[in-house]
Protein backbone atom coordinates (compact mmCIF):
# COMPACT_ATOMS: atom_id res chain seq x y z
CA UNK A 1 0.00 0.00 0.00
CA UNK A 2 1.59 3.34 -0.91
CA UNK A 3 2.50 5.95 1.27
CA UNK A 4 -0.69 8.45 0.12
CA UNK A 5 -3.00 5.48 0.48
CA UNK A 6 -2.31 4.69 4.20
CA UNK A 7 -2.78 8.55 5.23
CA UNK A 8 -5.81 8.49 3.76
CA UNK A 9 -6.59 5.05 5.79
CA UNK A 10 -5.90 6.82 8.78
CA UNK A 11 -7.91 9.88 8.01
CA UNK A 12 -10.87 8.16 7.69
CA UNK A 13 -10.90 5.87 10.48
CA UNK A 14 -10.53 9.14 12.36
CA UNK A 15 -13.24 10.11 10.60
CA UNK A 16 -15.28 7.53 11.36
CA UNK A 17 -14.39 7.37 15.52
CA UNK A 18 -16.17 10.84 15.71
CA UNK A 19 -19.00 10.05 13.83
CA UNK A 20 -19.16 7.17 15.97
CA UNK A 21 -20.16 9.56 18.94
CA UNK A 22 -18.43 9.94 22.38
CA UNK A 23 -18.52 6.15 23.65
CA UNK A 24 -16.04 5.09 21.27
CA UNK A 25 -13.55 8.26 21.80
CA UNK A 26 -10.80 8.15 24.94
CA UNK A 27 -12.44 8.23 27.89
CA UNK A 28 -12.67 11.91 29.65
CA UNK A 29 -9.98 12.54 32.50
CA UNK A 30 -12.00 12.11 35.99
CA UNK A 31 -12.68 15.86 37.76
CA UNK A 32 -10.86 16.17 40.81
CA UNK A 33 -12.71 16.00 43.78
CA UNK A 34 -14.63 18.91 45.19
CA UNK A 35 -12.75 20.61 47.81
CA UNK A 36 -13.53 22.82 50.65
CA UNK A 37 -14.13 26.71 49.59
CA UNK A 38 -10.53 28.40 49.86
CA UNK A 39 -11.32 30.95 53.38
CA UNK A 40 -11.78 34.29 52.06
CA UNK A 41 -7.98 36.02 52.41
CA UNK A 42 -5.68 37.08 49.86
CA UNK A 43 -2.65 35.57 51.47
CA UNK A 44 -4.75 32.12 52.07
CA UNK A 45 -6.42 32.17 48.63
CA UNK A 46 -2.67 32.72 46.97
CA UNK A 47 -0.96 29.66 48.68
CA UNK A 48 -4.23 27.23 47.54
CA UNK A 49 -4.14 28.87 43.48
CA UNK A 50 -0.38 28.48 43.78
CA UNK A 51 -0.21 25.13 45.40
CA UNK A 52 -2.94 24.05 42.19
CA UNK A 53 -1.21 25.34 39.47
CA UNK A 54 2.50 23.64 40.79
CA UNK A 55 0.90 20.39 40.93
CA UNK A 56 1.05 18.14 37.88
CA UNK A 57 -2.10 17.61 35.98
CA UNK A 58 -2.14 13.85 36.79
CA UNK A 59 -1.23 14.24 40.67
CA UNK A 60 -3.87 14.29 43.14
CA UNK A 61 -4.27 17.87 45.05
CA UNK A 62 -3.14 17.56 49.07
CA UNK A 63 -6.24 17.32 51.41
CA UNK A 64 -7.14 20.42 52.08
CA UNK A 65 -6.58 20.39 55.80
CA UNK A 66 -2.58 20.32 54.75
CA UNK A 67 -2.41 23.27 52.87
CA UNK A 68 -0.25 25.74 54.78
CA UNK A 69 -1.80 29.28 55.99
CA UNK A 70 -4.99 27.74 55.46
CA UNK A 71 -7.16 27.21 59.13
CA UNK A 72 -9.67 25.04 58.76
CA UNK A 73 -13.19 26.58 59.63
CA UNK A 74 -14.73 25.37 63.05
CA UNK A 75 -17.13 22.57 62.83
CA UNK A 76 -20.41 24.42 63.07
CA UNK A 77 -19.06 26.54 60.16
CA UNK A 78 -21.10 26.72 56.52
CA UNK A 79 -18.88 28.29 54.27
CA UNK A 80 -22.01 28.43 52.02
CA UNK A 81 -24.27 30.36 54.34
CA UNK A 82 -22.24 31.53 57.46
CA UNK A 83 -20.12 34.63 57.34
CA UNK A 84 -16.58 33.70 58.29
CA UNK A 85 -13.01 35.17 59.02
CA UNK A 86 -10.16 33.58 60.02
CA UNK A 87 -8.74 35.76 62.19
CA UNK A 88 -4.61 36.24 61.81
CA UNK A 89 -4.09 34.73 65.43
CA UNK A 90 -0.13 34.51 65.02
CA UNK A 91 -0.31 38.63 64.40
CA UNK A 92 -2.90 38.87 67.01
CA UNK A 93 -0.38 36.96 69.55
CA UNK A 94 2.70 39.33 68.60
CA UNK A 95 0.42 42.35 69.39
CA UNK A 96 -0.03 41.27 73.16
CA UNK A 97 -3.13 39.38 72.06
CA UNK A 98 -4.02 35.71 73.95
CA UNK A 99 -4.66 33.18 71.57
CA UNK A 100 -5.16 29.46 72.03
CA UNK A 101 -1.53 28.65 70.98
CA UNK A 102 -0.28 31.22 73.23
CA UNK A 103 2.64 30.33 75.44
CA UNK A 104 1.42 30.12 79.25
CA UNK A 105 2.36 33.91 80.93
CA UNK A 106 1.48 36.22 83.00
CA UNK A 107 -1.13 38.26 80.99
CA UNK A 108 -2.71 34.90 79.83
CA UNK A 109 -2.90 34.37 83.69
CA UNK A 110 -3.88 37.58 84.98
CA UNK A 111 -7.49 37.48 82.40
CA UNK A 112 -7.75 33.65 83.83
CA UNK A 113 -8.46 35.86 87.20
CA UNK A 114 -10.21 38.21 85.51
CA UNK A 115 -12.83 36.46 83.72
CA UNK A 116 -13.19 34.05 87.02
CA UNK A 117 -15.88 36.40 88.92
CA UNK A 118 -17.68 37.22 86.20
CA UNK A 119 -18.35 34.18 85.29
CA UNK A 120 -19.44 33.19 88.35
CA UNK A 121 -21.70 36.00 88.96
CA UNK A 122 -22.95 34.48 85.54
CA UNK A 123 -23.38 30.89 85.78
CA UNK A 124 -22.02 30.19 89.28
CA UNK A 125 -23.25 27.72 91.45
CA UNK A 126 -24.55 27.99 95.24
CA UNK A 127 -24.32 31.71 94.98
CA UNK A 128 -27.09 34.59 93.93
CA UNK A 129 -26.50 34.92 90.27
CA UNK A 130 -26.84 38.59 88.65
CA UNK A 131 -29.48 39.46 86.56
CA UNK A 132 -28.64 39.18 83.20
CA UNK A 133 -24.49 38.56 84.20
CA UNK A 134 -23.86 37.38 81.11
CA UNK A 135 -23.71 40.58 79.31
CA UNK A 136 -20.46 42.11 80.21
CA UNK A 137 -19.53 45.92 79.21
CA UNK A 138 -16.18 46.99 78.75
CA UNK A 139 -15.69 51.18 79.00
CA UNK A 140 -13.37 53.18 80.79
CA UNK A 141 -13.55 57.10 81.50
CA UNK A 142 -11.41 58.05 78.97
CA UNK A 143 -10.23 57.10 75.63
CA UNK A 144 -6.27 55.03 75.46
CA UNK A 145 -6.91 53.12 78.24
CA UNK A 146 -6.89 50.00 76.76
CA UNK A 147 -10.28 49.42 76.85
CA UNK A 148 -10.37 47.56 73.39
CA UNK A 149 -7.45 45.16 74.17
CA UNK A 150 -9.09 44.47 77.46
CA UNK A 151 -12.26 43.47 75.51
CA UNK A 152 -10.94 41.40 73.23
CA UNK A 153 -8.16 39.84 75.67
CA UNK A 154 -11.34 38.75 78.26
CA UNK A 155 -13.10 37.23 75.13
CA UNK A 156 -10.58 34.74 73.64
CA UNK A 157 -9.75 33.99 77.68
CA UNK A 158 -13.72 33.18 77.88
CA UNK A 159 -13.73 31.33 74.58
CA UNK A 160 -10.93 28.80 75.96
CA UNK A 161 -13.32 27.65 78.59
CA UNK A 162 -14.82 24.26 77.77
CA UNK A 163 -18.48 24.96 77.98
CA UNK A 164 -18.64 28.45 77.49
CA UNK A 165 -19.27 30.65 73.83
CA UNK A 166 -18.79 34.32 73.27
CA UNK A 167 -20.02 36.74 71.28
CA UNK A 168 -18.17 40.39 71.12
CA UNK A 169 -20.10 43.47 70.25
CA UNK A 170 -18.45 46.39 69.00
CA UNK A 171 -20.30 49.07 70.62
CA UNK A 172 -17.86 51.84 70.82
CA UNK A 173 -20.44 53.82 67.89
CA UNK A 174 -18.44 56.74 67.67
CA UNK A 175 -14.55 55.19 67.50
CA UNK A 176 -14.89 51.55 66.42
CA UNK A 177 -12.00 49.54 67.00
CA UNK A 178 -12.75 45.55 67.33
CA UNK A 179 -12.76 45.66 63.58
CA UNK A 180 -9.79 46.92 63.09
CA UNK A 181 -7.72 44.79 65.59
CA UNK A 182 -9.60 41.42 63.98
CA UNK A 183 -9.68 42.06 60.70
CA UNK A 184 -13.33 41.63 60.07
CA UNK A 185 -15.62 44.08 58.65
CA UNK A 186 -16.89 46.80 59.96
CA UNK A 187 -20.59 45.76 58.54
CA UNK A 188 -23.17 45.01 58.71
CA UNK A 189 -23.06 45.10 62.32
CA UNK A 190 -25.48 46.31 65.28
CA UNK A 191 -26.20 49.90 64.49
CA UNK A 192 -27.72 47.79 60.87
CA UNK A 193 -29.45 45.67 62.42
CA UNK A 194 -31.28 48.25 64.96
CA UNK A 195 -31.60 50.21 61.51
CA UNK A 196 -33.10 47.57 59.22
CA UNK A 197 -36.09 45.16 60.39
CA UNK A 198 -35.10 42.35 58.21
CA UNK A 199 -32.03 42.22 59.65
CA UNK A 200 -31.65 39.01 61.83
CA UNK A 201 -28.65 38.78 64.67
CA UNK A 202 -27.60 35.81 62.58
CA UNK A 203 -27.40 37.99 59.40
CA UNK A 204 -24.65 39.89 61.30
CA UNK A 205 -22.85 38.02 63.53
CA UNK A 206 -19.09 36.78 62.21
CA UNK A 207 -18.06 33.66 62.98
CA UNK A 208 -13.95 32.52 63.30
CA UNK A 209 -11.21 30.03 63.73
CA UNK A 210 -11.37 30.74 67.20
CA UNK A 211 -14.59 28.13 67.59
CA UNK A 212 -16.03 29.47 70.29
CA UNK A 213 -15.72 32.89 69.43
CA UNK A 214 -18.30 35.10 67.57
CA UNK A 215 -18.05 38.79 66.38
CA UNK A 216 -20.65 41.35 66.12
CA UNK A 217 -18.86 45.02 64.41
CA UNK A 218 -20.56 48.23 65.13
CA UNK A 219 -21.68 48.39 61.52
CA UNK A 220 -22.54 51.63 59.97
CA UNK A 221 -21.83 55.30 61.61
CA UNK A 222 -25.08 56.72 62.32
CA UNK A 223 -25.89 60.83 64.10
CA UNK A 224 -28.50 59.02 66.22
CA UNK A 225 -26.73 56.39 67.68
CA UNK A 226 -27.44 57.34 71.20
CA UNK A 227 -31.20 57.15 70.28
CA UNK A 228 -30.50 53.81 68.72
CA UNK A 229 -28.99 52.27 71.74
CA UNK A 230 -31.30 53.18 73.84
CA UNK A 231 -34.49 52.11 71.60
CA UNK A 232 -37.02 49.50 72.38
CA UNK A 233 -35.05 47.42 69.46
CA UNK A 234 -31.91 47.69 71.78
CA UNK A 235 -33.44 46.31 74.79
CA UNK A 236 -34.92 43.55 72.95
CA UNK A 237 -32.02 42.45 71.29
CA UNK A 238 -29.81 42.09 74.48
CA UNK A 239 -32.55 40.34 76.10
CA UNK A 240 -32.41 37.95 72.81
CA UNK A 241 -28.57 37.44 73.40
CA UNK A 242 -28.88 37.01 76.90
CA UNK A 243 -31.28 34.14 76.83
CA UNK A 244 -31.04 32.81 73.06
CA UNK A 245 -28.21 30.44 73.95
CA UNK A 246 -27.63 29.59 77.83
CA UNK A 247 -23.89 28.92 78.00
CA UNK A 248 -23.36 32.23 75.61
CA UNK A 249 -21.46 35.30 77.16
CA UNK A 250 -21.84 38.71 75.46
CA UNK A 251 -19.14 41.54 75.56
CA UNK A 252 -20.00 44.73 74.62
CA UNK A 253 -16.97 47.12 73.64
CA UNK A 254 -18.11 50.12 74.81
CA UNK A 255 -17.42 54.14 74.31
CA UNK A 256 -15.37 55.86 77.14
CA UNK A 257 -18.06 56.96 79.59
CA UNK A 258 -16.77 60.58 80.21
CA UNK A 259 -16.70 61.33 76.21
CA UNK A 260 -19.88 59.99 74.88
CA UNK A 261 -23.33 59.16 76.37
CA UNK A 262 -23.47 55.81 75.09
CA UNK A 263 -21.95 54.36 77.47
CA UNK A 264 -24.23 55.36 80.41
CA UNK A 265 -27.32 53.41 77.79
CA UNK A 266 -25.36 50.41 77.52
CA UNK A 267 -24.66 50.23 81.06
CA UNK A 268 -28.30 50.29 81.33
CA UNK A 269 -28.60 46.84 79.48
CA UNK A 270 -26.14 44.71 81.07
CA UNK A 271 -25.50 42.40 83.75
CA UNK A 272 -21.64 43.53 84.53
CA UNK A 273 -19.61 46.18 84.23
CA UNK A 274 -15.67 45.85 83.62
CA UNK A 275 -14.00 49.63 84.06
CA UNK A 276 -10.66 49.88 82.27
CA UNK A 277 -8.29 52.20 84.03
CA UNK A 278 -4.49 53.10 82.45
CA UNK A 279 -1.70 52.90 85.47
CA UNK A 280 -0.13 55.85 86.55
CA UNK A 281 -2.03 58.33 84.27
CA UNK A 282 -5.75 57.77 84.66
CA UNK A 283 -6.66 60.98 87.72
CA UNK A 284 -8.46 59.32 90.58
CA UNK A 285 -10.96 62.45 90.37
CA UNK A 286 -11.24 61.29 86.72
CA UNK A 287 -12.42 57.79 87.96
CA UNK A 288 -14.81 58.47 90.56
CA UNK A 289 -16.46 60.93 88.00
CA UNK A 290 -16.69 57.87 85.40
CA UNK A 291 -17.86 55.59 88.25
CA UNK A 292 -20.69 58.27 89.40
CA UNK A 293 -22.48 57.77 86.34
CA UNK A 294 -23.12 54.10 87.00
CA UNK A 295 -25.18 52.02 88.91
CA UNK A 296 -23.09 50.73 92.10
CA UNK A 297 -25.68 48.07 92.68
CA UNK A 298 -23.90 46.14 89.61
CA UNK A 299 -20.75 44.49 89.65
CA UNK A 300 -18.22 46.43 88.47
CA UNK A 301 -15.24 45.05 88.24
CA UNK A 302 -11.97 47.50 87.84
CA UNK A 303 -9.00 46.34 85.64
CA UNK A 304 -5.97 48.12 86.38
CA UNK A 305 -4.36 48.11 83.09
CA UNK A 306 -0.38 48.75 81.84
CA UNK A 307 0.82 47.67 85.18
CA UNK A 308 4.49 48.36 85.96
CA UNK A 309 6.16 45.06 87.20
CA UNK A 310 9.34 44.17 87.68
CA UNK A 311 10.59 41.26 85.46
CA UNK A 312 14.35 40.28 87.07
CA UNK A 313 16.95 41.27 84.22
CA UNK A 314 14.37 41.58 81.94
CA UNK A 315 13.05 45.10 83.05
CA UNK A 316 9.53 46.33 83.23
CA UNK A 317 6.24 44.35 81.53
CA UNK A 318 3.06 45.21 81.83
CA UNK A 319 -0.03 43.51 84.20
CA UNK A 320 -2.94 43.67 85.50
CA UNK A 321 -4.99 44.36 89.10
CA UNK A 322 -8.74 43.23 89.35
CA UNK A 323 -11.10 44.92 92.19
CA UNK A 324 -14.89 45.82 92.79
CA UNK A 325 -16.15 48.51 93.17
CA UNK A 326 -19.54 49.77 95.20
CA UNK A 327 -22.00 47.63 96.50
CA UNK A 328 -21.05 44.00 95.00
CA UNK A 329 -16.98 44.64 96.55
CA UNK A 330 -15.21 46.47 98.56
CA UNK A 331 -13.75 50.04 96.81
CA UNK A 332 -10.01 50.09 95.36
CA UNK A 333 -8.24 53.45 95.79
CA UNK A 334 -6.84 53.66 92.26
CA UNK A 335 -3.28 54.70 92.18
CA UNK A 336 -2.85 58.43 90.04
Amino acid sequence: MSDKQTDLSLIEKAVRRLEAGPETRDPPRAEPEARAPAITTAVSRKTADDQREAAPVSAPMPPFDTLPDIPLPPPDVDPASDRYVALNLAHLREQGFITANSERNHVSEEFRMIKRPLLANAFGRGAELVDQGNLIMVTSAKSGEGKTFTAINLAMSIAMEMDKTVLLVDADVGRARVHHVLGTPQGPGLIDLLLDKDLDVGDVIIKTNVPKLRVIPMGRYHPHSNELLASEDMLRLTRELAERYPDRVVIFDSPPLLLTSESVVVAGLVGQIVFVVESSRTLQGTVKDALAMLDTSKPIGLVLNKVRRTLGNYGYGYGYGYGYHGKSGTAKETPA
